[in-house]
């Protein structure tokens, strides 16, 4: 089966490699490592180059220019579906997310449309956060749930992967979250088609190399979206079979 694992970059020039060489020790079968990155001012598109020209499934897009984490990935999926994948993994490139979680993943979208890597399901959690980061966190994910009134308990989490009907179905062309709602909107399409979501639990680490990208931009991007997306319920379009 094939696998695309995509993965958005800015400035992650001290990450990047570390990380491809932790997923290639993995030995997953078929799996196309997809970099994304937005014109990184470190150098990190060079540095996935080097990577590319080292390992033989590695593919680099670069964009002219920093857009946004959602239009990252929905770059990031396109060219997934285009050459076919029938999974699609996401994840960060900061360590947050550890390689270790991927065979876990990938075993339980064998029986579900959606896989979620969660913080908030029993076994999940946090590390190296503070007070402030986790009470927002929490209560971001409480009040999604609610005013969706989805029962999912890590809405706003971006180690996923997604069957490749999924992403076809909630037509990435009209996602509008841009930032970390990004990652509410697409699970929330999912859910309203009906796909199966499962949550595996996780244990998120705050990055220790690089500047995170948590602002209150984020924050406030993630309140408004939740309520436009409750206002308006996504609809299963004329689209739904659209190729990339």
């Amino acid at each position: 089966m094939k696998k695309y694992l995509v993965i958005p970059t800015y400035n992650e020039s001290k990450n990047l490699e570390q990380l491809i060489d932790r997923i290639s020790l993995l030995h997953i079968p078929d799996l196309t490592i997809l970099v994304v990155d937005d014109n990184s001012p470190d150098g990190t598109g060079d540095v996935a180059e080097d990577l590319k020209a080292r390992h033989g499934n590695i593919v680099v897009m670069h964009r002219e220019k920093k857009e946004g984490l959602g239009r990252a990935y929905v770059a990031g999926f396109k060219r997934a579906l285009w050459d076919g994948a029938e999974l699609v993994l996401q994840m960060d490139a900061d360590f947050s997310h550890d390689p270790k979680y991927l065979p876990k993943i990938l075993e339980e979208v064998a029986n579900n449309d959606v896989v979620l890597g969660s913080r908030y399901v029993r076994g999940g959690g946090t590390k190296n956060w503070g007070i402030i980061r986790r009470i927002i966190s929490r209560c971001g994910n409480v009040y999604a749930r609610i005013v969706l009134d989805i029962p999912i308990r890590d809405l706003t989490g971006g180690f996923k992967c997604y069957r490749g009907e999924v992403l076809q179905a909630i037509d990435l062309d009209t996602l509008g979250a841009v930032g970390y709602g990004f990652q509410i909107e697409t699970t929330y399409r999912a859910f309203l088609l009906g796909y199966k979501i499962f949550e595996t639990p996780i244990i998120f680490v705050e990055r220790e190399e690089g500047e995170s990208k948590f602002d209150l931009g984020i924050i406030y991007e993630s309140f408004w979206k939740v309520l436009l997306l409750r206002l308006k319920k996504f609809k299963r379009g004329a689209e739904k079979n659209k190729k990339y």
